[in-house]
């Protein structure tokens, strides 16, 4: 299996080093037994994010960066992410390591358990955890995945984590608009409404430890609420707008 690593960066100067240190660790892990490959993309930073990370991983093979010429989201820079990725499975992962990296092998191991098709990280599921994570930022979280549980599907219980491992045919077929915050989101709804199979992976949310988060909550709460709109709508008029059949799941 070849294993592709996204993850997205915005001003992460930083936490270059750190996050490098990390990437490194769990990559020579998994290429025990996978072949692997990173993508890191750089979302129009105005610091010099992208220059450190090719000074990091200089001489390292499968390990790219890639750039914007200007800051178009967390949405944008996924899409780019999985433009540039060549994997059969693509991981997407907060550059802040507020989801360990080190769990990514635990990631994989429950999509393969599950024979699923996304295995979505959940600090809410009843097994996972949340740790030093501001009051103000859990209340939006929670609130907007509540909602998703009662207009979606009810038993998955985290609907806004990034930290996800998606099989080739999911990224192939399912098409997102959003280039903020929502994107994550819209995904994983129009893959379970196209008929993939969807497991929840518990795990611990860690607080931000360097660097500031680029999330506008007003704004990302906004474009949430838009969109369950959207979808209570289609749910009275039974008028799914544009979701694909799933393709046939590559084996991990």
């Amino acid at each position: 299996m070849k294993l592709s690593l996204v993850i997205p960066a915005y001003n992460e100067s930083e936490g270059v080093d750190k996050t490098a240190s990390a990437v490194r660790n769990v990559v020579a892990f998994l290429r025990e037994k996978h072949d692997v490959e990173v993508v890191f993309v750089n979302d129009g930073s105005k610091d010099n994010t992208a220059a450190l990370l090719q000074a990091a991983f200089a001489g390292c093979n499968g390990v790219r960066v890639v750039s914007h010429d200007r800051n178009r989201g967390l949405g944008a820079a996924i899409r780019t992410g999985f433009a540039h990725a060549t994997g059969d499975v693509i991981v997407t992962t907060d550059f802040d390591g507020t989801y360990s990296f080190s769990t990514i092998p635990q990631l994989l191991a429950k999509l393969q358990a599950e024979n699923a098709d996304i295995a979505t990280a959940s600090p809410y599921h009843p097994k996972g955890k949340v740790e030093g994570v501001p009051k103000y930022r859990l209340l939006f979280s929670y609130g907007a995945s509540f909602l998703y549980r009662v207009l979606v599907r009810w038993d998955i219980y985290c609907w806004t984590a990034l930290f996800r491992a998606y099989r080739r045919p999911v990224v192939d077929s399912v098409a997102f608009e959003s280039n903020d915050f929502l994107a994550g989101t819209e995904l994983l709804v129009k893959a379970i409404r196209a008929g993939y199979k969807v497991t929840e992976f518990p795990t611990t949310l860690h607080v931000r430890t360097f660097g500031q988060s680029s999330i506008k909550i007003a704004r990302v709460t906004k474009a949430h609420l838009k969109f369950q709109a959207r979808l209570l709508w289609s749910s009275l008029t039974g008028r799914p707008v544009d979701i694909p059949k799933p393709a046939v799941q590559a084996p991990l």
